[in-house]
């Protein structure tokens, strides 16, 4: 049996017509531009490894945001970088803490462009690991555990004092042991039962974010975090941990890395009916970058493919570096 398919070969024939049918559409309203902010006057500094992407002083930080705002990017994520680092990531829910006087001027600026605070102690820690550990040293070595109800303490006191500090959405990366619950019951707690939390439901061991942690300096000083992030190569475990953040009131949910686990996103899209975040995370925007700095690939069309494709699987918003990029190239 033979079925004709002139007509459907028509329909993607003309430009006009292609976008009359097309079943997916990326739009400003999508995105999440990343920002990391330091300490220091006059700082501007491009991360080796994220060409385009910068750190910023507070004072330079307005120049970032207003290109931002003029974009129609509606939202930020904020990664702070610290003067100083500690055991217990002190500085990172601390009252004049980089990531919550960042907030404060970005809300004094434009009180409409929402701000997603990075709830997570790495980049604040001095060994590096997302809560607090107990160390020992083995021939040698020093290796750790985390202490999981420790750690949710001090990951409810940040969360808290961003909210204070005017943060609209709290965003914890930390993947410990009930981490939703505990922040849900820290916010309700202190009157900010209005705020709601984006959960790294799903957050993989991953390779991919070797250029962030050059950007954070929240790599480990010992081990890893394959001891509390997810294995690469578990489906169904996915499932399971946006099942208990779904049930400890995480409000929306992510999928970390995007690129290399859309069929993850399809599958979490398929199970539950939150909202749903791709985070399109730095070894993913750099291996673009690079390739298009050799001349290899065409960056714009790369791009637009790459993050459509991650809507298509069942995205609501993406978290990307090329944010500011997709939103002038989708303007035309």
């Amino acid at each position: 049996m033979s079925f004709p398919i002139t007509r459907h070969r028509r329909l993607r024939g003309s430009a006009g017509i292609r976008g009359m049918v097309r079943e997916t559409v990326l739009n400003v309203l999508d995105f999440i531009q990343p920002i990391f902010v330091t300490y220091g006057t006059g700082v501007k500094n491009e991360i080796s490894s994220m060409p385009g992407v910068y750190h910023f002083s507070l004072d330079t930080l307005k120049e970032e945001v207003d290109e931002i705002a003029s974009l129609g990017i509606p939202a930020v994520l904020l990664f702070g970088i610290p003067e100083t680092k500690d055991a217990i990531g002190s500085s990172g829910f601390a009252e004049d803490g980089i990531v919550q006087e960042a907030t404060r001027l970005i809300k004094q600026w434009y009180p409409e462009l929402l701000v997603v605070a990075d709830t997570c102690l790495c980049e604040f820690t001095d060994h590096g690991h997302c809560g607090m550990v107990h160390t020992h040293i083995v021939d040698g070595v020093v290796h750790g555990d985390v202490i999981n109800d420790a750690s949710l303490e001090l990951l409810t006191r940040t969360a808290v004092s961003q909210a204070k500090a005017g943060a609209d959405i709290i965003a914890p990366s930390n993947m410990m042991d009930g981490f939703v619950q505990a922040i849900r019951a820290g916010l309700d707690a202190n009157g900010f039962e209005h705020v709601p939390i984006m959960s790294y439901s799903v957050k993989y061991a991953s390779a991919f974010y070797g250029p962030f942690r050059e950007a954070a300096g929240s790599a480990p000083q010992f081990g890893n975090r394959k001891t509390y992030q997810m294995d690469p190569a578990n489906l169904r475990e996915a499932i399971r941990e946006t099942e208990s953040d779904v049930l400890e009131g995480a409000d929306m949910l992510m999928v970390k890395p995007a690129l290399a686990y859309l069929d993850v996103i399809r599958t979490i899209r398929e199970q539950f009916d939150l909202p749903l975040v791709a985070y399109n995370v730095s070894g993913e925007y750099s291996m673009v970058k690079a390739a298009a700095m050799q001349g290899w690939i065409d960056e714009q069309a790369v791009v637009l493919e790459m993050l459509t494709g991650m809507k298509r699987a069942g995205a609501d918003i993406i978290i990307t570096y090329f944010s500011k990029d997709a939103a002038r190239w989708l303007r035309g």
